[in-house]
């Protein structure tokens, strides 16, 4: 087992909390922002924790500001507009930073187990079309980039902020790490 699990972490409420919390489930960690262009992304995963929850399968949403400034809300902000807009009943998480100097440490071992996402080049190639220099690899690229954490606490995939969440190869990744054992 990785220390991505004992990483501590708060959640949107202010509890102390920790991957540990989740141990023997599926997660998929994402970034997440409430003013970008993948914000609908929201109702895809929704439907996905919907659709595995009683699987074994758990979505961490970790709000970020790091681009462009698309999550300026504060923590009860960030809840409302979740629950609100896109009825979010998986667990969310504060504020956090996932590139840069102050990134956090559950990012900084995210990264280190899986220093590339799959499938990047088209969304780098739509951000550098906007004018803007899309950090460089093992970084995250930008909001909801999704990391696929196994049972045993392994980083199993990461995906491009770009991949729906209905996408096949993230629906396979996923169905993989829960029905493994079975």
């Amino acid at each position: 087992m990785t220390d991505i699990q004992n990483v501590p972490v708060k959640t949107l409420a202010g509890k102390d909390s920790s991957l540990s919390d989740y141990d023997g489930q599926v997660l998929l960690v994402v970034n997440v922002a409430s003013k970008c262009g993948l914000t609908p992304q929201y109702e895809g995963l929704q439907a996905l924790y919907e659709k595995y929850k009683d699987e074994g399968f758990v979505i961490l949403g970790f709000p970020s500001n790091d681009f462009a400034g698309q999550e300026p809300g504060s923590e009860e902000e960030i809840a409302d507009f979740c629950s609100t807009n896109y009825g979010v009943t998986f667990p969310m998480f504060s504020k956090i930073a996932v590139v840069g100097p102050d990134k956090h440490p559950l990012y900084r071992e995210l990264v280190s187990a899986a220093p590339v996402a799959a499938n990047t080049g088209a969304f780098r190639a739509k951000l550098s079309g906007y004018g803007m220099t899309p950090n460089p690899e093992p970084e995250v690229l930008w909001n909801f980039e999704k990391f696929l954490v196994g049972r045993d606490g392994e980083v199993a995939s990461r995906f491009s902020p770009d991949t729906a969440p209905d996408d096949d190869a993230l629906i396979q990744a996923i169905e993989r790490e829960l029905f493994a054992s079975e």
